[in-house]
């Protein structure tokens, strides 16, 4: 799995049917770069978020099949120390 921050929505006016119900993401990724994730989750900018990639990502999508490489799979909660 990986980790990440939530950098804000990719637009697409165009794309395949199969793609479910969702939003694309471009996210951070802890340690340098950045991917384009599927969420499902309904997850905003700057959010920290976990990822799973690969077929794992893709068969989430029950009885459809969905050209998903990465999907965000939760959403972090994040707590401060004082």
């Amino acid at each position: 799995m990986i980790k990440g921050r939530v950098k804000g929505k990719i637009w697409s006016s165009r794309h395949v049917d199969t793609l479910p119900c969702g939003a694309l993401l471009e996210v951070e990724v802890d340690g340098g770069g950045r991917l384009i994730a599927f969420d499902p989750l309904g997850c905003a900018t700057d959010e920290a978020v976990l990822i799973t990639q690969g077929s794992v990502a893709a068969a989430y999508f029950t009885g459809r099949v969905a050209p998903v490489d990465a999907l965000i799979i939760g959403s972090i909660d994040e707590t401060t120390d004082k």
